[in-house]
């Protein structure tokens, strides 16, 4: 087995494996994401959580590192802050809880809706907007690590979470769901990001043909 590495690069808006519906995977798998070999699901699963610490983020889905599979990690902090990127604590030294959720299914347990909170995602770094409507409660079904059927129920700031990584499983940004004019205003920040997507799928090709050779 391939030794893990200590992180993955995440994939920017404009990779196609970000707008790509992601298939049902199971634990026992074993996954490759490109530019690595072969590993155990659960080895994929503590380096998206070291990714995303590293990142300074509350979640991580699979698609984010190129892997098109229904999971995704997050993680509950002490003081729910909205965004701890760029930030200088030690994250890890917060956490009360850590997640990964292998094919979950998400119900909407209170209808009401929430905009206050500012989203961000890992894959758009630097743009934050408000205004983004998320269920006040959900409830999350999921398969744990060791194949046992989960369920938890999440209010407010965690179930904003749950929804952001969830829609990434189905392709969807946070700015998907805000109007069209929102996107504009980011349309050269966008438009960077998507030649540095482009950028690295080119190195990662290239990479591959050496490896075959």
């Amino acid at each position: 087995m391939a030794e893990a590495p200590r992180v993955y690069p995440i994939r920017l808006y404009g990779d196609p494996v970000l707008r790509r519906k992601a298939r049902p995977v199971s634990p026992t798998d074993l996954l490759t994401v490109p530019g690595h070999g072969p590993q155990t699901v659960r080895e994929v699963a503590n380096t998206m959580l070291e990714t995303m610490f590293e990142a300074r983020g509350v979640g991580l889905a699979a698609p984010q590192v190129g892997l098109p599979v229904r999971m995704f990690v997050a993680v509950e902090y002490e003081d729910d802050e909205e965004e701890n990127e760029g930030g200088d604590a030690p994250l890890r030294s917060r956490v009360l809880r850590e997640f990964v959720m292998i094919n979950p299914v998400l119900t909407v347990t209170d209808k009401k809706k929430d905009r206050s909170y500012q989203e961000g995602c890992l894959s758009i770094p630097g743009i934050y907007e408000e205004g983004v409507a998320r269920a006040r409660g959900v409830q999350v079904r999921y398969t744990d690590l060791d194949g046992q059927e989960r369920s938890l129920d999440a209010e407010d700031y965690l179930a904003r979470v749950f929804q952001h990584e969830t829609d990434h499983l189905d392709g969807i940004f946070f700015l998907d769901r805000l109007p069209p004019e929102i996107t504009e205003d980011h349309r050269k920040a966008l438009a960077s990001m998507q030649r540095q997507a482009k950028a690295y799928l080119s190195t990662l090709a290239e990479t591959g043909r050496e490896k075959a050779k």
